[in-house]
C-alpha cells in the first residue's frame, strides 16, 4: 500500500512514503539543482585529455565550496570524493583518482550539491577529444532515453511509463538498460522513495502526484545489461566490457508535466557538445 504525505509533514528519513512538495520546495530544488548544472557546465572545458579525474573532483568540491554548497557525496557512507567519475565501461560510481583521462574515453560525471537543505543531482556525458561514432552515438541514444523517459512524467500516469518510454527507445537502438541502478526521490533526502526504474510498462508503477521529486538517470549499455561491482564496493562495470552511458535530471511533477531542475544555463546538458 503505498502513500502519499505533504513533505513538511514527514519525518527527514526514507519511510516508504511518497513525499509530496510544495512550492517552497519547488524553489529549493531550483536553487540547487542549478548550482549543479552550472558545475557540469563548467566541466566542459575542463575534461580534455590528460586530465586526472581527481582534478575534476578537485573543482567541484571548490566549486561547490565557493558557492555555499557541500558536495553530498563527500563521506556518504564512506564514499571519500566529490563526485562519480565514470569511464567507457563503469556504469556509476566510478571513483576519481590520478589515472589521465585519454583521447577517446567517454566519461559520465555525477554531482550532487546540498544547497540550503536541498540537493539537486545531476549528471551528463563528456566525450575526452575525439571519439568514436559508436561511442557517440550511445551518448545520443541515452539522452534521447532520459528526454523519452522525462516526457511521461505528468500526473495520473504510473511511474512504468517512464520505464517503458526508456527501454523501447534504448531496444529499438540495439542497446539494453541497466536494471541493477535506478532513480530515486530526491529533496532534502539524497535517497527517498520512490525509487525510479528504466525500464517497465506503462500501467506498471505507482501513480504520478503533483509535488513528487525525484531523478531519472537511464545506464544504457551497447552490449547485455549485465553489471558487476568491483571489490572497492563502489565501482559499477558492465559484465561484458562494453560500452556504456547515463544522463540524469532531477525532476518536479507539476499539474500538467514536470519541471526539469537540472537544465543547463547554457544548453550543454545534451550530446554534441560544442569543441
Amino acid at each position: 500500500m503505498v502513500t502519499y504525505l505533504e513533505a513538511e509533514l514527514a519525518p527527514v528519513k526514507n519511510t516508504g512514503q511518497i513525499r509530496l512538495h510544495g512550492e517552497e520546495a519547488f524553489e529549493g530544488m531550483r536553487r540547487a539543482c542549478q548550482l549543479t548544472a552550472r558545475a557540469l557546465d563548467e566541466l566542459v572545458d575542463r575534461v580534455k585529455p590528460g586530465v586526472t579525474t581527481n582534478e575534476i573532483d578537485r573543482f567541484v568540491f571548490e566549486f561547490g565550496m565557493d558557492n555555499g554548497a557541500i558536495p553530498a557525496t563527500l563521506n556518504y557512507r564512506g564514499y571519500t570524493k566529490s563526485c562519480c567519475t565514470s569511464i567507457n565501461h563503469v556504469v556509476c560510481h566510478g571513483i576519481p583518482n590520478d589515472k589521465p583521462l585519454r583521447e577517446g574515453d567517454i566519461v559520465n560525471i555525477d554531482v550532487t550539491y546540498v544547497l540550503d537543505g536541498w540537493h539537486g543531482d545531476s549528471s551528463r556525458m563528456y566525450p575526452v577529444g575525439e571519439i568514436k561514432r559508436a561511442a557517440e552515438r550511445l551518448m545520443e541514444v541515452t539522452h534521447e532515453c532520459l528526454m523519452l523517459g522525462i516526457a511521461a512524467v505528468k500526473p495520473g500516469a504510473r511511474m512504468g511509463a517512464i520505464g517503458e518510454a526508456i527501454q523501447k527507445h534504448a531496444e529499438a537502438a540495439r542497446c539494453s538498460v541497466v536494471r541493477d541502478f535506478c532513480g530515486h526521490g530526491v529533496g532534502r533526502l539524497f535517497h527517498d522513495a520512490p525509487n525510479v526504474l528504466h525500464y517497465g510498462r506503462a500501467d506498471e508503477g505507482i501513480e504520478m502526484r503533483k509535488g513528487m521529486i525525484f531523478t531519472i538517470e537511464p545506464m544504457i549499455n551497447l552490449g547485455r545489461p549485465h553489471v558487476k561491482v568491483l571489490s572497492d564496493g563502489w565501482t559499477a562495470v558492465t559484465r561484458d566490457r562494453s560500452l556504456t552511458a547515463q544522463y540524469e535530471h532531477t525532476v518536479g511533477v507539476t499539474d500538467d508535466g514536470c519541471e526539469i531542475f537540472t537544465l543547463s544555463p547554457k544548453g550543454l546538458d545534451r550530446p554534441g557538445l560544442p569543441d
